[in-house]
């Protein structure tokens, strides 16, 4: 519902350090995201900054499974920020905190709708006997 559109100019603020194993990549990425409200389906936008720190192996001899190795001198953070990103995602993001999301009936924005907007729900179990009694009936004894 909610992501970093394909080619988004990403911000990247690291410092890299040399240790013992490799290189120890820190720091912070910004990034804009797109989705759709999960309520009424109106676009989203919205920005993410999120914090990262991964240790890049010098070889795969000192590397255990899934870790990070160096390509020569090249690091590949994307991993990484796909990783930190998609903690900080919102599992039902929203247009705004009061958004009233859609009618389950007719599926029209709550928000642009007229207001008292409802629909009359008759009860299948109850709706042949709607025709029993005339409407005419109904008035008079109201």
């Amino acid at each position: 519902m909610i992501g970093v559109p394909k080619d988004a100019d990403v911000e990247l603020d690291i410092r890299l350090e040399a240790v013992m194993e490799g290189v120890l990549v820190t720091g912070t990425a910004r990034a804009p995201l797109r989705g759709e409200c999960a309520r009424c389906l109106e676009p989203v936008v919205s920005e993410t900054e999120v914090g990262f720190q991964e240790l890049f192996f010098y070889s795969a001899d000192e590397a255990a499974e899934g870790d990070s190795i160096l390509d020569g001198e090249l690091l590949d953070l994307e991993s990484t920020f796909r990783d930190a990103v998609v903690l900080t995602l919102p599992l039902s993001p929203v247009c705004s905190e009061d958004c009233t999301g859609l009618c389950v009936e007719c599926g029209v924005r709550l928000a642009d709708a007229e207001p008292g907007h409802k629909h009359e729900v008759v009860d299948a179990r109850w709706a042949k006997l709607q025709g029993l009694i005339p409407e005419h009936n109904n008035d008079q004894e109201s």
